[in-house]
């Protein structure tokens, strides 16, 4: 008995005082996703990557918003969704302790406004998204009106862009048919 006691002091305690007391967790664990919807421009790629489908986006054009959620009982915590978002708007967190009483508490959502189409005033892509792909083509524009060019083709929607495609082949295509009749 002794010697098993004097074991004891010896190593020192072998359990943790976990549900009286915080446990200390590794620098990289991969806890609780927490979405900050601030710096989210709900561009989906999250919800690609996500292996479990906890991550999911719902567009509504009638309302003009796409929801963003996520479903904590479906996660797995593997932490691709931080690896893919361009923005930083979801990382792991250290928080472990999901346990709720009720199965909807593990659903969190995210509502974003849709940008409308200048050409034609439909809702196509959110708004900050639209922003954000802006700002990163800008800051590569040589001069003001390229800059003002690629903003006006980022805040069209794909229906337009295609039609105006169309119209500048068509025109593309007269003019040349012109040149070789000279």
């Amino acid at each position: 008995m002794f010697k098993l006691l004097k074991e004891v002091l010896r190593t020192g305690e072998a359990t943790v005082k976990y549900p009286f007391a915080p446990v200390e967790v590794a620098k990289d664990f991969r806890g609780k996703p927490e979405h900050v919807p601030e710096n989210c421009i709900a561009c989906a790629a999250c919800t690609v990557a996500c292996p479990a489908n906890a991550l999911g986006m719902q567009t509504d054009l009638s309302a003009g918003t796409r929801i963003w959620s996520i479903d904590y009982g479906r996660c797995v915590f593997c932490g691709r969704c931080e690896e893919v978002c361009p923005t930083d708007a979801i990382r792991l967190s250290t928080d472990f302790e999901l346990a709720v009483a009720d199965k909807a508490d593990l659903r969190r959502t995210a509502v974003f406004r849709l940008a409308s189409c200048v050409c034609c005033g439909k809702p196509f892509a959110p708004e900050k998204e639209v922003a954000y792909v802006a700002e990163l083509l800008e800051a590569t524009a040589p001069t003001k009106a390229d800059a003002e060019r690629r903003r006006q083709l980022v805040a069209t929607c794909p229906a337009c862009k295609r039609a105006n495609d169309v119209v500048q082949i068509d025109t593309a295509d007269v003019a040349r048919t012109m040149e070789t009749v000279r």
